[in-house]
């Protein structure tokens, strides 16, 4: 049986934000081929924190959507079964969710299977990466009955 701990922190609070369970259950699909125990934490802030830890890791202004924190563990350690943190912003979850016209729970879905797969080594620092990243994204929302994120949507209006 593998593991999977958990741990969810939000900084702020609305009813817009995803419950325990959902935030469990998108881990879990995106952890499915990942045989081993794992640690996590979810924190979930604002766009002031977003935009700190952004420039501070990234040297990037300005608020991003989530940010993931690969955990290394140090040589001659063992027993640690952190994968890592990710860091996500629910404000811009939101005003992408209206921009890209998707609903908001498929958009949160698809930003923590994407942080998900970022902490288990998947990376889009090149073309080759990011289009095996993405069919491991798409392959996986699919799944959840979700449309594939890349996919251009018109906006009816």
């Amino acid at each position: 049986m593998v593991i999977r701990d958990l741990e969810v922190q939000r900084i702020i609070d609305s009813s817009l934000l995803p419950s325990d369970e959902e935030l469990q259950f998108w881990v879990e699909k995106a952890l499915v081929d990942y045989q081993q125990d794992t640690e996590i934490l979810i924190r979930i802030v604002d766009t002031h924190e977003i935009t700190d830890l952004n420039e501070q890791y990234r040297h990037k202004q300005g608020p991003t959507n989530i940010l993931s924190f690969p955990f290394e563990v140090p040589e001659g350690i063992e027993g640690i079964n952190l994968l890592g943190d990710l860091v996500v912003c629910a404000e811009v979850l939101q005003q992408e969710a209206i921009m890209q016209n998707k609903t908001l729970k498929d958009h949160w879905a698809h930003i923590i299977i994407h942080g998900i797969l970022h902490l288990i080594g998947f990376d889009h620092g090149n073309e080759a990466e990011a289009l095996e990243m993405e069919a491991k994204e798409v392959d996986l929302l699919h799944q959840l009955n979700i449309d594939n994120p890349y996919q251009e949507k018109e906006i009816n209006g």
